[in-house]
């Protein structure tokens, strides 16, 4: 069997129920507004290094619920009470590195936040950019982001392209879904 060329093509024969397809067809490379919303897709993002996506797509739900349904306030407060809490849920990725750059990027974000109204106004001041000099901004102020996790990350909320095939169905349903400026290069 050959090896599909894009996420598209990997979930064209899946079934509309399959945990992949879902993501493909209701959030991948939809652009996000909500704050909380964008900073829980870096958490899953960086969770992901090493692992494969299906793995993180079963367990969405539970980070969420582990990390407080994303409230970036509350997970920048983490105690070590909190840290242990999550180093021992079985429902999450139980990785000391990576509990730890959730707080850390959290408390990153409200700085940013502070500075540019929020987190989505940092990375709309931003834009556009390479990938290179995206992962560039974000190692400069998060921990455990490398290109790949930059890049999925950006593309994956509508920031970099290339998400979906231009003849993917979906793929008009995100251009729609995206601020003109955003397009914009």
């Amino acid at each position: 069997m050959e090896k599909p060329t894009s996420y598209c093509d990997a979930v064209a024969n899946m079934e509309a129920d399959s945990l992949h397809r879902i993501y493909h067809d209701t959030a991948y490379g939809f652009p996000l507004y909500d704050d909380n919303e964008l900073f829980g897709r870096l958490i899953l993002e960086i969770n992901q290094a090493g692992l494969s996506w299906t793995t993180i797509l079963k367990k969405q739900e539970n980070f969420r619920r582990a990390y407080s349904q994303f409230d970036i306030k509350k997970i920048a407060a983490y105690t070590d009470e909190d840290k242990a809490r999550l180093l021992n849920d079985a429902g999450i990725i139980r990785n000391r590195l990576k509990v730890e750059a959730a707080i850390s990027n959290a408390q990153k974000v409200l700085e940013l936040s502070r500075e540019h109204g929020s987190f989505k106004g940092w990375l709309d001041v931003h834009h556009p950019k390479t990938c290179e000099e995206w992962t560039k901004l974000f190692r400069k102020n998060f921990r455990f982001v490398g290109g790949e996790i930059v890049n999925e990350f950006l593309m994956s909320t509508g920031y970099l392209p290339g998400a979906h095939v231009t003849s993917c169905p979906v793929y008009q349903k995100v251009i729609s879904r995206q601020p003109a400026w955003l397009g914009e290069k």
